[in-house]
């Protein structure tokens, strides 16, 4: 994969959102600063990272804030990143391309 900006490969280290329970305030703050450093848009390379993120549950808002940054892909829907339906956000975001006629 090529067009992995640092921020997002530094997310993708970090790995899977932890669930909330487990949220450390530390590991809070150093999701939400490298989310936050993210400039619009992801590229399709980023999005298909940032998809691998998502945990059990929205995470302090995370969760629902990422899809909306995947969503800002030149290509999205990436049909590649929507098989995972066992996940709620990567169905979510699957359910919102159909909607739209995306997919």
């Amino acid at each position: 994969m090529k067009n992995i900006r640092s921020e997002v490969a530094q997310l993708a280290l970090l790995g899977p959102f932890p669930p909330e329970a487990e949220g450390l305030p530390d590991r809070v703050r150093q999701y939400g600063e490298l989310y936050q450093a993210i400039r619009r848009p992801v590229s399709d390379d980023e999005a298909r990272v940032l998809i691998k993120l998502f945990g059990q549950d929205g995470y302090f808002g995370l969760a629902s804030s990422l899809m909306h940054l995947i969503e800002t892909a030149p290509g999205w829907p990436l049909m590649d990143c929507l098989g995972d339906v066992g996940n709620e956000w990567v169905e979510a975001l699957r359910q919102r391309a159909l909607r739209g006629n995306q997919a």
